[in-house]
């Protein structure tokens, strides 16, 4: 009789519907009562609601802030994952520790410590107000607050496949006669396209929903610095309950998609550099 191997988790019956059950409780079911929160709503009231004009102003400031930092932490968490990796220094541990900083800093010290930093008598700002670059309480102080939580995301995605990552794979491409940024291009970024997608869709969506650290340092000028989750918790406040739902649906609908269009991304440069 052959020796049959017991499972160290129950069987795949039972632990998939407690994964079912753990997510109905804590994803589909609040997700659904948003929608069906959002539609005790006409569909005029429900389309005035997300389309006025200070909603829209919220619009292209959250998703083009969150879309360009996540764009920034990709490129500038891929350089430091690659220093982390690949390079011995002093004080090495430290600044692999700072990279998780703001992972453990509530969001509200972080905006606190953002606007005293980049206010016009901060330390930062003082320099950069002479030059005319403003950045507490303007469009800019939102984007560097969201590059702020952003950048772990990416670096803790990239950094263990850089690990990973065979360093015969450059030798041998640096002996057929390929240059750095040939490797780079070839060799290095179709292994790492994955994971940076992965980072970079992490960042995203975390600088989409974020509140605490942006509300501090935007200044929460209606039409210039306002983000859609302030509007959402505005709404609260004044008992419009079914308008903040409005709100949280069409930003929900969006990063959805967003999300998925990434993950099909991913799903792409896998398959297409997968070995045949």
């Amino acid at each position: 009789m052959p020796f049959r191997q017991r499972n160290v988790l129950p069987g795949f019956r039972l632990t998939l519907g407690f994964t079912l059950l753990y997510l109905s409780l804590l994803v589909l079911i609040p997700l659904a009562g948003v929608f069906v929160k959002t539609s005790t709503l006409t569909w005029d009231q429900f389309w005035g609601t997300v389309t006025a004009p200070r909603v829209l102003a919220s619009y292209r400031l959250s998703f083009g802030a969150a879309l360009l930092a996540a764009t920034v932490n990709l490129f500038f968490g891929l350089l430091v994952a690659w220093v982390l990796v690949r390079y011995q220094f002093w004080g090495k541990r430290l600044v692999d520790a700072l990279v998780d900083l703001p992972f453990a800093l509530p969001t509200a010290v972080a905006g606190i410590a953002l606007t005293a930093v980049y206010s016009k008598n901060g330390w930062i700002g003082a320099w950069l107000a002479p030059l005319g670059i403003n950045v507490a309480f303007t469009p800019l102080g939102v984007f560097v607050a969201l590059t702020f939580i952003g950048l772990p995301f990416v670096v803790r995605t990239v950094q263990p496949v850089l690990e990973d990552l065979d360093a015969e794979l450059e030798e041998a491409a640096a002996s057929l006669g390929a240059n750095r940024w040939q490797t780079f291009r070839r060799v290095l970024l179709p292994i790492l396209f994955p994971s940076l997608l992965t980072g970079f869709a992490l960042a995203f969506a975390r600088a989409l929903g974020e509140y605490g650290s942006v509300v501090f340092i935007s200044g929460n000028m209606p039409m210039k610095t306002e983000i859609t989750p302030l509007l959402i918790i505005t709404k609260l406040e004044q008992y419009d309950y079914a308008g903040a739902t409005a709100l949280a649906v069409v930003m929900l609908v969006v990063s959805f998609v967003m999300l998925l269009t990434i993950n099909l991304l991913q799903w792409w440069g896998s398959r297409s550099h997968a070995p045949a």
